[in-house]
């Protein structure tokens, strides 16, 4: 429960705040969230990334009935829902809307320095850029209820140009923390 990114969701020894994951791709943080109790939402609007998440989601489950029911619980913390998640937060009715939402956008390419591991080269020739991220923050600005958390590189600027209320900051990584209503 240490970690940044509980901190950045607004996690703590009496909370577990329902998270809408707009950009879930493998759903590595999702997960995450989800084992620490998070109730977790989850979109990724490239079909091929959200097969593999689709398809990861149920083996896990596969492999946990048979082997490690405290898999299976946290995977009933997670729901894949087959939508763009923009258009998605703006249908959510006011009194489902989720406590926070996470963004994890595509980071800026790097312009220096060493390579990004295979895996996501590969994830970012598959994706592309996130070139909607900015309106993407609008809308989970609209819809998040207590804050709206965003990951990126620790030297990238903020989405929009909107400077959060507060950040989190790690050695490569950091949460913005943008404070709702």
């Amino acid at each position: 429960k240490g970690q940044m990114i509980a901190k950045a969701v607004g996690l703590s020894s009496s909370t577990a705040p329902n998270v809408f994951d707009a950009t879930a791709g493998l759903g590595g943080d999702a997960f995450v969230l989800a084992s620490l109790g998070c109730p977790v939402t989850m979109t990724e609007r490239v079909p091929e990334v959200h097969a593999l998440l689709t398809d990861g989601l149920c083996l896990a489950h596969e492999w946990g009935s048979e082997n490690d029911q405290s898999l299976v619980a946290i995977l009933k913390r997670m729901a894949l829902v087959g939508s763009d998640a923009a258009k998605y937060m703006q249908t959510i009715e006011d009194a489902k809307k989720p406590e926070v939402v996470y963004l994890d956008p595509m980071f800026p390419q790097r312009t220096k320095g060493a390579r990004v591991k295979k895996e996501m080269q590969v994830f970012h020739q598959l994706i592309g850029k996130d070139s909607d991220a900015n309106l993407l923050l609008q809308i989970a600005l609209e819809c998040a209820q207590k804050r709206v958390v965003v990951k990126r590189p620790r030297i990238a600027p903020y989405l929009a140009g909107l400077e959060p209320n507060y950040k989190l900051e790690g050695k490569s990584n950091r949460y913005d923390v943008y404070l709702c209503h």
